[in-house]
């Protein structure tokens, strides 16, 4: 299936690292919705201490990812029930497109995404 949302702040691929939040900004199983300094937004998770950065709105219907539920290393829309692997993009659903990922580093305590 084609994407039926295009996401307007889908960030545009720089290759900058981006300083996102403090590592306990984002408490275990949780997402935040982060908005860069050029008005995109992306999805940051916290998955055991491991952290994992999408774009934030589902390509099927645009509901925001970072308010979705975690499954272990899935994150599912709660809209239309959509699941995305957050290490891959990768959606989980037969015929469903996957979602932007970004790298993530963590230094010095600070969750940052290569943009």
């Amino acid at each position: 299936m084609d994407r039926v949302f295009e996401n307007p702040k889908r960030p545009t691929r720089e290759g900058r690292l981006v300083s996102i939040c403090a590592i306990e900004a984002i408490p275990d199983g949780r997402g935040a919705a982060v908005t860069l300094k050029e008005g995109g937004e992306i999805a940051v998770f916290n998955v055991g201490g491991q952290f994992f950065a999408t774009e934030n709105f589902c390509p099927h219907r645009g509901f925001p990812l970072a308010d979705a539920r975690l499954y272990g290393l899935e994150v599912e829309c709660d809209l239309h029930g959509w699941r995305f692997d957050l290490r891959t993009g990768d959606c989980l659903v037969e015929g469903g497109c996957p979602v932007e990922i970004y790298q993530v580093v963590v230094e010095e305590g600070t969750v940052k995404a290569i943009i």
